[in-house]
């Protein structure tokens, strides 16, 4: 899995691409601990490249939202189509994450 950064006004936007999984989740954990330690108030986790996830790339994301509860930071989680979105779904965590359905949405919402 590749991330990339950006930032648009006050929000940073990680652009993750390929596979989450087993192998290389704990790169987004990861990636948001040094962001936290930046300081950074408010972030989007774009999963629009992604067309894989298991469950450690969904553990990722739960250990990511409960960070981001404890430490006050605005996160919304965009773009979550096909097979990724079926396996968040199946697993009934859909509704502990801050999902939108897309970059506009999730901007919006953290504005």
């Amino acid at each position: 899995m590749e991330l990339k950064i950006r930032k648009t006004g006050e929000i940073y936007i990680i652009d993750a691409e390929g596979d989450m999984d087993l192998y290389n989740s704990y790169k987004l954990k990861e990636l948001l601990m040094k962001m936290l330690e930046k300081k950074v108030e408010r972030l989007i986790i774009n999963l629009e490249k992604v067309d894989y996830i298991d469950s450690s790339g969904i553990g990722a994301l739960i250990y990511i939202c409960s960070t981001a509860k404890k430490v006050n930071l605005k996160l919304a989680i965009a773009n979550i189509h096909g097979s990724v979105r079926k396996s968040i779904e199946l697993t009934k965590v859909m509704i502990y994450l801050p999902v939108a359905e897309n970059l506009d949405e999730a901007i919006a919402q953290l504005s």
